[in-house]
């Protein structure tokens, strides 16, 4: 079996994070939960359920992913796959093998946790989020003939490939940034459909205005940035 190794940002997620890595299927050999300037006792809930803690005092959730793969990047034994989840437990941990499966069978380089309409809880994307995916994958495939459906937290790739992508977003570009690069590098991608539910807890981003609207800023800026390269 391949190295499997997760990253998780986390912010004030106290209530849900060791349900999170609870449910984490056992093929992976690492998790890492960067709290990310948390107040509350994510951290310690998190290192009792098992799971590798790191800090980032800078807010932000490319910070946080940067760290993770920072600290991924000093260890001796390197994974040969990353998978980047939330910590509000809206996705299913436990679906993760259908996440890395085509890229340990098939040969994939990438692949996103689409959620799509059919398998969401009912309330569990607001219309933001719904309207904000739609906008941004539509651009995507009219300017680059993506097949992305979703921006999707829950993805999976390959360790040497991500190195390759030198990501740099540091805030809520982050998963455009990745899915843009991984078409500029032309990386072999796939979506994989997966459940979603709401999450335990009030949102950072998507449940709150500024959050929503900074949000949006930043992944069209993203993409008409990668438009004209």
């Amino acid at each position: 079996m391949p190295k499997i190794k997760v990253i998780i940002p986390a912010y004030n997620e106290a209530d849900s994070i060791a349900y999170v890595i609870k449910d984490i299927p056992k093929l992976v050999n690492e998790i890492i939960v960067v709290s990310n300037n948390s107040t509350d006792d994510t951290e310690i809930n998190a290192r009792n359920a098992g799971a590798t803690v790191l800090t980032e005092k800078r807010k932000g959730y490319g910070y946080a992913c940067l760290k993770g793969m920072d600290y991924i990047a000093n260890q001796s034994d390197q994974p040969d796959i990353i998978v980047f989840l939330d910590g509000d437990y809206s996705d299913f941990p436990e679906e993760l093998t259908q996440i890395v499966s085509p890229i340990i069978d098939d040969d994939f380089d990438f692949v996103i946790g689409a959620r799509v309409k059919q398998l969401r809880e009912a309330g569990s994307m607001t219309f933001p989020q719904i309207f904000g995916n739609w906008l941004a994958t539509f651009l995507m495939k009219l300017m680059f003939g993506s097949k992305f459906t979703d921006l999707g937290p829950f993805r999976a790739i390959k360790y040497n490939k991500l190195l390759a992508l030198e990501m740099e977003d540091k805030t809520y570009g982050w998963t455009v940034e990745m899915q843009l690069k991984a078409l500029k590098k032309k990386l072999r991608y796939k979506e994989v459909p997966v459940n979603y539910r709401n999450r335990i807890g009030v949102s950072k981003v998507s449940g709150t205005v500024k959050g929503a609207i900074f949000a949006g800023i930043k992944i069209l800026g993203w993409i008409f940035k990668y438009s004209f390269k």
